[in-house]
């Protein structure tokens, strides 16, 4: 059981609890050897007892400890003491990227590349050790107070993989690649995908993928198309969207299949963002495309009703998989896995065998009907005449590219559906016009009769007219919501934030200018976001400089309960027996009944000093009429009034001391000894003779010094 102040390994000291996680506890400790403050990781007692994950542990923390890169949270050491198993790390003081786009809701683009740079450097180094993380996700990535983005957790990822982790797990499947969530072989490109996940994440604020279970989710990773972040923030490039999308590929051999070749795609996206370089491998780039005609298509759904109850049935084993697969990984929903294992219970084994004999039967067709495709395509089958075929290939030449039609000074409802007929896709953007009616088309970036390819984004530029662009209804909308449409529209957004019973808590309040109202573009609209009722938020009250009776008497009368109090050194010395940290900020709005943690200080760190200095004679300054061989006390005090050394001799310099464990950091030498002069006689002028007798005078010398900290 780790203890606030215990010492662990003769040399780190824990001085508080900094964070906890589903496998281990974080605290804050003094390495005392080297001098530093360190982060030490904890195995929880339940790992601790079993000894395949200890081993796991031991190996993969020990790799882990072999890497030092800037942006990884670097290992110093691994150890294992009275049953705590435990590996030091880097103490870095920050924010965890969740938290930080909780707090921003969601990044700029730039900074969003910016820091997947960051954090792929990080995970390359790890690749080129030979170390895959398998648990890439905001939480474990640090943003310090530098700016130092960091990946933490490496090592013990790994080895988690392998046993039943019943916590954290559903900040985990979200970000978990399909072949992780298959429950398969996972390599480098699994953390490709979960890094894309996580872009995806800073750029729009929301995962890709949610639902109310853990398998769920695990089955849109695998059976789902990824979304683009464009749908949810339309401003982004379209090189940033293709990076997502290439990182997210079902697929592994479609994603990026190195580090570096992300990196470099990365870095090129910040230069040009709206260049098209990104090289995806889609699955219609693997073969060529070729219309179907009517026949064949009839023929295809005379056979589609046989597959159906195949493809069911085919179904329902991919999803059993499945959750097999996710339960082995995550398990976080005990009634959930009592229904799984009835039904795994229930098993039926003439449904087993009809089941196999639909697969070989719907393999055997699908096998025909590809040998029909590919022999008509090569002209071994022939049907019709050979204009029929002259149509077919005429048709396969021209389909993916479409022409451009005329748009200019036409309404724009009216060309949207135009486009979308064509098959093109129309964006748009309002510019304040006295040439063109309100809601008319001024501009297109492709000219009319231009071939594109199907699908093309159109930027159309629409008048809105000479008394400025409509400002739409926001009210009632998220903030994300509203800041969407606002900026679609071409106004910049400006936040306040005020209490309403009624409007829920996130949810526009009113806004500035009002629904209805022609501004020109460009114009700041000033949205008020609502905190919810102020009757159930209360204040947090300053407890800092208080005792802990006081502080949990201030926070009772606040409506606010104690939490863990922790005891930790501080430099401030009047904090001793005091409140030093609160885990609240003084006066911040929070719901009635919140926990707040707090710091008790202890003191300030004790330091310890040290003398190895030589001590030499009183020099001619501090007593000029020292002569050499006189015999001297010596004695060496700390300004405590320890004293340090007290001995005699009339040889200099006294050798260097070695005096350790010194409470202060300055003291004094204090010499003390008799000067002594010879009797002397002195023949006056006259011829009679003088004699002066020898003299005995004590002396002290102080010589100030300081010492050296331990």
């Amino acid at each position: 059981m780790v203890k606030i102040g215990i010492l662990i390994g003769d040399r780190y000291e824990i001085l508080e609890k900094i964070g906890t996680g589903g496998m281990s506890d974080v605290y804050k400790a003094k390495d005392h050897k080297l001098n530093r403050f360190v982060a030490v990781k904890v195995l929880k007692q339940e790992f601790s007892e079993n000894a395949n994950f200890v081993s796991k542990f031991r190996i993969e923390a020990q790799a882990a400890a072999g890497l030092m890169h800037p942006n990884i949270v670097n290992v110093y050491d691994v150890g294992e003491e009275d049953g705590i198993y435990y590996f030091v790390m880097e103490l870095v003081e920050g924010i965890t990227l969740k938290k930080y786009i909780e707090k921003k809701a969601r990044l700029s683009v730039k900074e969003a590349i910016s820091i997947a740079i960051q954090v792929s450097m990080g995970i390359e180094a790890a690749h080129n050790n030979h170390i895959i993380h398998r648990d890439i996700k905001p939480q474990n990535i640090i943003i310090s107070k530098e700016g130092k983005v960091k990946v933490t957790d490496f090592g013990i990822a790994k080895a988690a993989t392998s046993n039943t982790i019943t916590s954290n797990v559903m900040g985990s499947v979200h970000y978990t690649s399909p072949e992780q969530a298959r429950g398969g072989y996972s390599d480098e490109k699994s953390d490709i995908y979960s890094l894309g996940v996580t872009l995806f994440e800073m750029l729009t604020g929301r995962v890709p993928f949610n639902g109310e279970t853990t398998v769920a989710i695990a089955i849109k990773h695998i059976q789902e198309e990824m979304p683009s972040p464009r749908d949810y923030v339309p401003e982004v490039p379209v090189s940033v969207e293709q990076i997502v999308a290439k990182c997210c590929q079902k697929s592994p051999d479609r994603r990026y299949q190195s580090m570096e070749e992300l990196i470099t795609d990365l870095k090129r996206s910040l230069m040009n963002p709206d260049e098209e370089f990104v090289k995806v491998i889609s699955s219609e780039e693997e073969a060529s495309t070729r219309a179907i005609t009517d026949r064949e298509i009839a023929q295809i759904k005379r056979q589609s009703g046989r597959r159906d109850s195949m493809e069911d049935a085919m179904h329902m084993r991919t999803e059993r998989e499945v959750k097999r697969s996710v339960r082995r990984q995550y398990v976080d929903e005990p009634e959930e896995y009592d229904d799984y294992e009835y039904d795994n219970n229930s098993y039926n084994p003439k449904m087993e065998r009809l089941t196999t004999a639909l697969a070989i039967v719907a393999a055997v067709i699908i096998g025909c009907i590809v040998l029909f495709l590919v022999g008509k395509a090569f002209g071994l089958f022939q049907f019709g005449s050979g204009k029929e075929n002259e149509e077919i290939t005429q048709e396969n030449t021209d389909k993916e590219l479409v022409e451009m039609i005329s748009v200019i000074g036409k309404d724009i409802d009216d060309v949207k559906v135009q486009l979308l007929q064509v098959g093109l896709t129309p964006e748009i953007e309002y510019e304040e016009s006295t040439q063109y009616a309100e809601g008319i088309v001024m501009n297109a970036s492709v000219s009319a009769g231009t071939m594109v390819e199907e699908g093309t984004n159109i930027i159309l530029t629409v008048s809105a007219g000479s008394e400025g662009i409509e400002v739409p209804d926001v009210v009632g909308l998220t903030e994300a919501e509203a800041v969407s449409g606002l900026e679609q529209k071409g106004f910049t957004v400006s936040k306040t934030e005020a209490f309403d019973q009624y409007i829920k808590a996130g949810n526009i309040l009113s806004q500035s200018p009002e629904e209805g109202e022609k501004v020109p573009a460009g114009t700041t609209v000033t949205i008020c976001i609502s905190k919810g009722s102020e009757n159930s938020k209360v204040q947090v009250p300053d407890l800092l400089g208080r005792d802990e009776m006081e502080a949990m008497s201030m926070l009772v009368e606040a409506g606010l309960q104690l939490g863990v109090v922790s005891n930790v050194n501080h430099d401030d010395a009047a904090l001793t027996g005091k409140v030093c940290y609160q885990s609240y900020s003084v006066g911040a709005y929070v719901d009635a009944g919140t926990i707040v943690d707090v710091s008790v200080s202890v003191g300030p760190v004790s330091a310890t000093y040290s003398f190895t200095e030589a001590i030499h004679a009183p020099t001619p300054d501090e007593d000029p009429d020292f002569r050499s061989g006189t015999m001297v006390t010596v004695t060496v005090m700390a300004d405590d009034g320890t004293q340090l050394l007290s001995t005699q001799t009339n040889s200099f310099p006294i050798p260097a001391q070695n005096i350790t464990g010194i409470p202060v950091n300055t003291g004094f030498v204090l010499f003390q000894y008799v000067n002594t002069t010879e009797t002397t006689t002195v023949t006056n002028a006259d011829g009679s003779v003088t004699t002066i007798e020898g003299t005995a005078k004590n002396k002290e010398v102080h010589r100030p010094i300081t010492f050296v900290q331990e």
